[in-house]
């Protein structure tokens, strides 16, 4: 890959400086270079892309469709022997009015002779004996028969709520993996424009909404799309004029649902934003809580907490109050069909074209129908909601990734550790250029030491030889490979770093120290817990090495999680060593210690050091002095001082006593002796105190 890593931004151009990488950032308190502000997507894309997440499953798909399908057909038939169970019961209250051993036609014809035309239209649509009563063992019959397929419907509709929510889950499943390959296969540099609460949003409460959502919907959308056909087909079946009638429901329920859904989808996708942004806001106070109070921030913070939490308020109100509305509008509308289909109905009876049977069949058809639309309407702001959560997590997973490894990737010897840069040039933006033409080399065994002021760029070099980023011009090579030829576990395998900022995670002290080499034994763990004096306060830990840390080691003091740290690099046993201000949080004593275990370490070993104390590095072989992205000065201690530019400068800086005059500062450091070395300093510290195993 040629040229530095390129991707979409999330918001749009970043402003402000450019970012420092993984090695470098800006405190616990630093904000992101911006917030997740993107236009939507389309609900139907969105929503077809989340169905096929479901592809996998398809012959489970339609197994659910099937036992749907029946337990639907079994709840519609329900309503129609319900109404021929009514049509029992009134025959035979009827019929116990009649004379007995009179026919039905006889008594009908008996009403029209006197003149009861309505009623005699009303028995003649009637099956009934005159005389006779209730059929009870009929009754009964009837009755058994909607038991039985009551029963059966709920059992087929809980067996495809089932087998429907395993597909549900297992679809998260995957689609949590892709999240967690999607993260890992990023750039750094993506991570430098996206704040770490909105990102763990994503991952986990937008995926979390997608599921609930699919699990709540999909079952509900297939019930109620097959309810309203199978009750559409029964109602025309018992009467054409009372479904048209009912068929006045679709259009109006299609409209208010797409008026409200239009207005409310705007609003689910400002909540889950506004939800990421607060959730960013969180993680960030607590984390940088200390130094939240350390300076008296509480008071703003609160006032950005208030503001952002206000602001999830409204979107969430709005979204919710809107698409609300849906379901009242519906039973309203429903309750109007009702109306309807009462009077109609009753007419239809008096008229002897339909059986009171029909008429309560119908009824029950009529509030089966309106009722899947209802739904259908309601599930409109968990279908939008859980869309929007799908949009933020495609927005992830459509993220542009840093560029593969070569198929055909190149590879050096175990024993590798001759690295060079060959004018090399890299920027994290365009616009400002931060290396341009560097050179140098790192002969096997050597220590390099990068010194200069903040911002000059030493921690950039680091990320360039681990490959969080790549050089826009120019190589690096170890032992004369392209590093760019490598693959990026290849060469990051053979690199140990430890850092200023401590990267310990949820384990036991053990674990943690074993995290680069996972099959070490338990005497090379103590020896590397004894070679970086972990060993000296792991034993008076309660559980000694099998103490557990949380992600924040909060059991551990600085100091004492910057050894764990050390030990892990010693573990390792890496051929090329970065030291970024690795003893900055240790007591001077342990500094000192710890210093000639480096230089242990160091042995056989190309390492590149990163000091702001300059007595550290004054045995390093070469020191490279770097101002604004360029090196500006190289060479030994003894040969930058002689040359008094800026390493002595520096050098100065830091050593020098001032006086306060009236009129300006005098250095004291002129006549002042040498600064010992590291050695003649442990040397010194060892005959002072008695170093304890």
């Amino acid at each position: 890959m040629s040229g530095s890593q390129q991707t979409r931004p999330v918001s749009g151009p970043a402003s402000g400086p450019a970012p420092r990488g993984p090695l470098g950032g800006g405190g616990p308190m630093g904000r992101g270079v911006g917030l997740p502000v993107q236009k939507a997507q389309n609900f139907g894309p969105s929503a077809k892309r989340l169905l096929g997440t479901l592809r996998v499953d398809t012959p489970l798909l339609i197994v659910v469709l099937v036992l749907s399908v029946i337990s639907v057909g079994l709840s519609v038939i329900g309503p129609k022997l319900l109404g021929n169970a009514t049509n029992v019961v009134f025959a035979g209250f009827v019929s116990m009015q009649m004379p007995a051993g009179a026919t039905k036609q006889q008594v009908i014809d008996q009403l029209i002779a006197s003149g009861n035309q309505q009623q005699a239209d009303m028995l003649s649509a009637m099956d009934f004996v005159p005389g006779a009563g209730i059929d009870f063992p009929q009754l009964g019959m009837i009755l058994m028969v909607v038991l039985a397929v009551y029963v059966f419907a709920s059992l087929f509709g809980w067996l495809q709520a089932r087998i429907l929510n395993g597909i549900v889950q297992r679809a998260m499943h995957r689609l949590r993996k892709q999240v967690e390959d999607k993260i890992h296969r990023l750039p750094l540099s993506y991570f430098d424009k996206v704040q770490r609460g909105e990102l763990l949003s994503r991952v986990t409460n937008d995926v979390d909404n997608i599921g609930q959502s699919m699990q709540q919907t999909l079952s509900q959308v297939v019930i109620s799309l097959l309810t309203v056909i199978g009750v559409m087909v029964m109602m025309f079946v018992i009467s054409p004029l009372l479904a048209v009638i009912a068929l006045v429901t679709i259009p109006l329920t299609i409209f208010i649902t797409v008026v409200v859904a239009r207005r409310s989808q705007k609003l689910f996708v400002a909540q889950w934003k506004a939800t990421g942004i607060l959730n960013a806001r969180v993680e960030e106070t607590f984390s940088g809580h200390s130094i939240v109070k350390t300076f008296g921030h509480q008071r703003e913070v609160e006032a950005d907490f208030r503001d952002e939490n206000a602001e999830v308020y409204r979107a969430s109100f709005g979204a919710q109050f809107l698409s609300g509305t849906i379901m009242p509008a519906m039973m309203f509308t429903g309750n109007l069909v009702y109306v309807a289909i009462a009077v109609v109905g009753g007419l239809q009876v008096a008229a002897g074209l339909l059986s009171i049977g029909d008429v309560q069949a119908f009824i029950q058809y009529s509030r089966q129908f309106t009722q899947p639309l209802s739904q259908l309407g309601s599930m409109a702001n968990l279908l939008q909601s859980g869309v929007a959560s799908g949009e933020r997590v495609f927005e992830l997973l459509d993220e542009s990734e840093q560029e593969p490894d070569d198929v055909d990737a190149e590879t050096v010897p175990e024993s590798a550790s001759h690295l060079a840069f060959e004018d090399v040039t890299f920027s994290y933006s365009p616009e400002e250029p931060l290396i341009s033409g560097l050179s140098l080399t790192a002969e096997p065994g050597s220590t390099v030491a990068i010194v200069g002021p903040t911002g000059a760029g030493k921690t950039t070099l680091v990320n360039l030889i681990m490959r969080f980023y790549d050089v826009s011009g120019g190589r690096i090579s170890l032992d004369g490979v392209d590093t760019m030829r490598m693959t990026r576990d290849d060469l990051r395998s053979r690199t140990g770093m430890v850092l200023q900022d401590t990267w310990l995670f949820s384990g036991t002290i053990r674990e943690n120290i074993a995290y680069g080499r996972p099959d070490a034994t338990e005497e090379e763990i103590v020896a590397a817990a004894t070679a970086a004096y972990v060993d000296r306060f792991v034993h008076a830990l309660p559980d000694g090495y099998d103490t557990m840390l949380d992600d924040e080691a909060t059991n551990l003091s600085v100091g004492e999680r910057q050894l764990v740290t050390i030990a892990r690099a010693f573990l390792a046993d890496p051929r090329l060593l970065i030291l970024d201000e690795a003893t900055s949080s240790v007591d001077t004593r342990t500094e000192l210690l710890i210093q000639r275990a480096m230089s242990r370490l160091r042995e056989d070993r190309t390492a590149f050091v990163i000091a702001h104390r300059l007595s550290t590095i004054r045995d390093a072989d070469l020191i490279l002095v770097m101002e604004a992205g360029a090196i500006v000065e190289q060479g030994s201690h003894a040969e930058l001082l002689e040359a008094k530019g800026a390493y002595w400068r520096l050098y100065n800086a830091q050593f020098e006593a001032a006086i306060e005059d009236e009129d300006d500062r005098v250095p004291v450091l002129a006549g002042a002796p040498p600064v010992p070395t590291v050695t003649e300093l442990i040397t010194a510290a060892e005959e002072g105190f008695e170093v304890e195993d």
